[in-house]
């Protein structure tokens, strides 16, 4: 029989294409401050569970994890999820904690919590054999020089007599905190990871504002009082190369401002949720950032929790063109959090 050579080449053209085939996956990841893991409001640890499960989120990076009456958080929620029908992991942290749909190959505490002024825990995360080195920030709380510009001291909320409004002081004070530290240790790390061939992502409660959202054109808003300013973490984070997916999507913080803290829940006292009750604090602080790489491509991002903030001591509903996910019922926090969709080709 007389081989056919046209036969041959389809044969192997087949193959050819069908090994250099990609494919497309669908990630969501959630950065999501939990508040004390959801324990100051009643519901709340159930309510943690049912926002990852409505919003199908595959990587979540939480804040304010505490392993509270030495119950390991993320045992507990991964129970409470499987309880429900799905399968999560996590290995044991403190102060931030990482979940994942997809096997964790190994985690780490990256910067490490030491008396309360922040940290960031890192894990290497196998998603159908493309690595992401998944970050969890939640950053030094004290020295919170955003409040300045709007009369606050930013380490004890008391009143000032006047509002602060000199860059040089409010830098000086900002760099007081330990954030800066923790960012550049991010930084470090994630760009050996980057080196290594493997994908980056980041979330965190940075407890500090964007040098893309105080800008000359909303200075006189939100009680920034004339301040236009760099504020450092954001800025070296995108010096570094890393980009903020919230404004990558809506690079407008007028029309699409943001605003993640300090979130209307309706089921706590207003006295809790105001920390500078004569101002107007509304402010971007929670963040997810990633290192742009060709199998990774954003999608959407949505804000997820109530619409409402608090300015001066009052709740108020938002009437900015910002897309919400609001809560169905419970919501376990007094910050917003964050939804990328992410397309990820492997």
């Amino acid at each position: 029989m007389k081989f056919s050579y046209t036969i041959l080449f389809i044969i192997i053209s087949y193959f050819l294409f069908n090994c250099n085939q990609k494919t497309e996956l669908t990630i969501h990841v959630l950065q999501f401050n939990i508040w004390q893991e959801g324990t100051i409001i009643e519901g709340g640890f159930d309510a943690i569970v049912n926002e990852i499960i409505r919003t199908k989120s595959d990587l979540i990076a939480f804040s304010e994890v505490r392993n509270y009456n030495k119950i390991n958080f993320n045992e507990h929620i991964i129970e409470a999820l499987k309880d429900k029908g799905y399968t999560y992991y996590a290995q044991k942290s403190q102060d931030t904690g990482l979940l994942s749909k997809y096997p964790i190959i190994s985690q780490t505490a990256l910067y490490p919590v030491i008396n309360d002024h922040g940290s960031i825990t890192k894990a290497i995360i196998n998603v159908l054999g493309e690595e992401i080195a998944f970050y969890s920030g939640h950053l030094d709380y004290l020295n919170c020089a955003l409040y300045l510009p709007r009369g606050y001291d930013g380490s004890t909320w008391k009143k000032l007599d006047n509002p602060i409004t000199n860059i040089d002081t409010i830098q000086k004070v900002n760099l007081v905190s330990k954030r800066d530290e923790a960012i550049d240790v991010f930084i470090k790390d994630a760009k050996n990871e980057i080196k290594q061939g493997r994908i980056v992502i980041y979330g965190g409660d940075n407890n500090e504002p964007s040098h893309l959202d105080w800008i000359e054109a909303n200075k006189n808003r939100y009680d920034h009082h004339g301040v236009v300013i760099n504020w450092r973490n954001t800025f070296e984070l995108q010096k570094a190369g890393f980009t903020d997916v919230y404004r990558e999507k809506y690079p407008n913080p007028i029309t699409h401002p943001g605003f993640t803290y300090p979130a209307n829940n309706k089921d706590i006292p207003i006295e809790k949720l105001a920390w500078s009750p004569d101002a107007d604090d509304r402010d971007r602080i929670d963040f997810i950032f990633y290192y742009p790489d060709d199998r990774l491509k954003l999608n959407d991002v949505k804000i997820v929790g109530p619409k409402g903030d608090i300015v001066r001591n009052k709740r108020i509903t938002e009437t900015t063109n910002d897309e919400f996910i609001e809560p169905f019922a419970i919501w376990p926090t007094d910050h917003k959090a964050i939804l990328a969709s992410f397309s990820l080709t492997y």
